[in-house]
């Protein structure tokens, strides 16, 4: 990592403080397979001086969440009090997202987890990709096809231990010859459908953080991008009451008294 630049390092630290806690590995139960990363994303649906309301969705890759019974990975960071079970399985699992037509993502609402969470005693403490964290059509028309740095925020498989831990991957995106966005680089085993991240310049060491999309299965070294300006599109076509959230403003999750940092940074 020593390659890197100040800015990029800068990057990489704002990703981790503001989304670190954005982001759930899941696989196929009990099988070998279908190993994805789904991140926490807050659509704002309207804002007034006295509220702010969102509609509230885990966002991954499509293709993974075809199957019926899934393990969520838990990390004592995300929850208050810290839960002592590791694992959340899921049954009927495919059922509960909604695919967003050709872009190959899938959302789920995350009013199920929530409850889930109050049924056995604590709450949910993550970060979420936020509306204005998230890629905007002129962010998206800027990119064009000279590669951008970028950094993806998922977790990989570890070697043979299944850990799951948050990593930081250093690759790059560009527009593709068809007009998509894409990711130039590796993409570790379990990171489909993690976010990517570029600083955008604001002039001399100042950058602001966008998301921009998630990134899908390929080949090559070359994985497209489910953009945000396409998935905000595709989620104001779903019914008003696919996901329910209402937040005052000022108001925020509980937050651990300790925040670890399970992540790597892998280049």
């Amino acid at each position: 990592m020593s390659n890197l630049t100040g800015v990029q390092h800068a990057t990489i630290d704002a990703i981790v403080a503001n989304a670190g806690r954005a982001t759930l590995p899941f696989r196929r139960a009990h099988r070998d397979e279908q190993y994805a990363t789904a991140f926490w994303f807050n659509e704002l649906v309207e804002t007034t001086a006295e509220v702010e309301r969102v509609r509230q969705f885990l966002v991954t890759a499509g293709e993974p969440t075809r199957v019926e019974i899934a393990e969520f990975t838990l990390r004592p960071e995300l929850c208050a009090p810290a839960v002592s079970a590791e694992k959340l399985i899921w049954t009927g699992f495919a059922d509960g997202w909604t695919h967003l037509g050709d872009l190959g993502v899938a959302v789920l609402p995350t009013s199920g987890l929530h409850e889930h969470g109050e049924r056995k005693g604590w709450q949910w403490t993550t970060d979420e990709i936020t509306d204005g964290m998230a890629a905007k059509d002129d962010d998206i028309a800027a990119l064009g096809a000279e590669p951008v740095p970028a950094y993806l925020l998922g977790h990989d498989v570890g070697a043979g231990n299944g850990a799951r831990e948050q990593a930081v991957v250093v690759g790059a995106v560009a527009r593709a010859r068809r007009g998509g966005v894409v990711w130039v680089g590796d993409v570790p085993q379990g990171c489909v459908g993690a976010p990517v991240f570029i600083g955008v310049s604001l002039g001399g060491d100042s950058f602001k953080l966008v998301c921009v999309g998630a990134v899908l299965p390929g080949r090559g070294g070359r994985h497209p991008i489910a953009t945000f300006d396409r998935i905000r599109t595709a989620l104001s076509r779903l019914a008003p009451d696919a996901a329910s959230a209402v937040e005052a403003a000022g108001q925020t999750p509980p937050t651990p008294e300790k925040k670890k940092r399970w992540w790597q940074r892998h280049g």
